[in-house]
């Protein structure tokens, strides 16, 4: 019922910012719109933990900021790499366990790592996760697990 209320906010608000009319009839067939979508989420069970994580909001506005440095910074460090020629690459595919409650981390998890340059997301399972990185240090970085730690914060 929490999640349902949730996105029944939701819809109104963004319902309302992009209408940008207010009359009476468009309000009410507005309204009529979104209980008509929340009707046909709750039937084909769609309004779960997973479909709106509003667990997160917080929590993740922090993690994007931090992610959006370590990709400029990613950014900055393969693009040295490259200039400095075929020497300084040393590929290397990864496995790391995962130690996720909730299947979205696991999933921000991936793509946290295929975001930021020089790794990138081969494959994804319950335990593990295949990581090609193209340098050691890239793979050690992921090993050492600041990212997994970051993402894990977020499931508290």
């Amino acid at each position: 019922m929490r999640l349902t209320l949730s996105l029944f906010l939701l819809l109104i608000i963004f319902w309302t910012v992009n209408s940008g009319h207010y009359t009476h009839s468009i309000l009410i067939l507005g309204l009529l719109s979104i209980v008509l979508v929340l009707l046909i989420c709750q039937r084909m069970k769609l309004v779960d933990q997973e479909s709106l994580p509003l667990h997160l909001l917080i929590r993740i506005s922090a993690f994007y900021c931090w992610l959006t440095k370590e990709i400029i910074l990613g950014g900055i460090y393969v693009l040295k790499r490259i200039l400095q020629g075929d020497t300084s690459i040393d590929p290397k595919i990864i496995n790391i366990p995962l130690d996720f409650k909730d299947d979205i981390c696991k999933v921000i998890f991936a793509n946290s790592i295929t975001l930021t340059p020089g790794t990138i997301t081969l494959k994804l399972d319950n335990e593990s996760i295949q990581v090609h990185a193209l340098t050691t240090e890239l793979a050690d970085a992921l090993i050492n697990g600041e990212m997994a730690r970051r993402i894990k914060m977020l499931e508290s």
